[in-house]
């Protein structure tokens, strides 16, 4: 026997839940959330996935072979229906696997399609803002060229306001490169 241990104190009494019939799976989810986070420090039981069934793999050696004289009993029926069924279950089995792998291999081509697509379609994108950005760039380069051909014949008229020109011309390329270039341009297709 066992030695007498101390009593233990009472439990405290939790106060009893209220009946809550779920309506939906939303509201059903929402309460196992709640009752999950009353305890945060439990720890959850995740359940693990569960492994296909799979037929029994065929026997290395067959042991009672039917034989094919009309002297089987009535008995032999039943033995063989078993088998039969076995064996239909076996090849329902192996046409699942391959119909599912033949699905998994589409899927996967299907995917890289899709990525082939898109990769196309993101550098098709890519040459259109560089060639748009190289445009800008030329249309710059050449209204400065207008500028400085402006520029020469009044040079010799007024040497000092073409200090103040000049000055003029670099806040003005700074403005234009602190603008931001626009992401798409109307009227264009």
């Amino acid at each position: 026997m066992a030695a007498p241990s101390a009593p233990r104190p009472p439990r405290p009494r939790k106060e009893p839940q209220p009946l809550v019939i779920p309506r939906n799976a939303a509201e059903e989810q929402r309460l196992r959330l709640e009752r999950l986070m009353r305890n945060p420090e439990k720890t959850v039981p995740i359940p693990e996935k569960l492994n296909e069934w799979a037929p029994r793999p065929p026997p290395e050696f067959v042991r009672d072979v039917m034989g094919s004289s009309a002297g089987a009993g009535s008995g032999e029926f039943h033995v063989y229906r078993h088998l039969r069924r076995r064996e239909y279950q076996r090849q329902d089995f192996m046409d699942a696997m391959a119909e599912k792998q033949r699905l998994d291999e589409e899927f996967q081509k299907k995917l890289e399609r899709n990525k082939m697509i898109a990769e196309e379609q993101t550098a098709k994108r890519r040459r259109k803002r560089q060639k748009l950005k190289e445009k800008k760039l030329q249309a710059k380069k050449n209204k400065l060229e207008q500028k400085k051909q402006e520029k020469e014949p009044d040079q010799s008229q007024e040497q000092g306001s073409s200090e103040d020109d000049e000055d003029d011309s670099k806040e003005e390329e700074e403005k234009e490169d602190d603008a931001e270039e626009p992401s798409f341009v109307m009227g264009r297709g």
